[in-house]
């Protein structure tokens, strides 16, 4: 089985890569491109599966310790976000 055509370009390809880039970041361009491509295709499953909201927002937790300092300092968390609960909390702080 002979080498023939498109995979001598190939191989010209990641030999010209390694001299250009070193061997030692080919494995970071290739973990690069990976996460790209999940990126992307987690975008492109969300434009086709659109969720009910963009911004995830927190019903109630009763284990997380955001919430249980919003609830002693009297902060509504209903359908906020956990940024949106960390900035009532920093003001509710700078007020006191």
């Amino acid at each position: 089985m002979a080498i023939v055509g498109y995979e001598w370009v190939v191989i010209g390809i990641i030999v010209i890569a390694i001299f250009v880039w070193g061997p030692g970041k080919i494995p970071e361009l290739a973990r690069s491109l990976g996460r790209a491509r999940k990126e992307f295709e987690e975008a492109s499953r969300g434009l086709t599966n659109p969720s009910p909201s963009s911004v995830p927002r927190i019903e109630s937790a009763v284990s997380d310790p955001l919430i249980e300092t919003a609830h002693k300092l009297n902060i509504n968390t209903q359908g906020k976000t956990r940024q949106e609960i960390s900035d009532a909390i920093v003001k509710a702080a700078q007020n006191k």
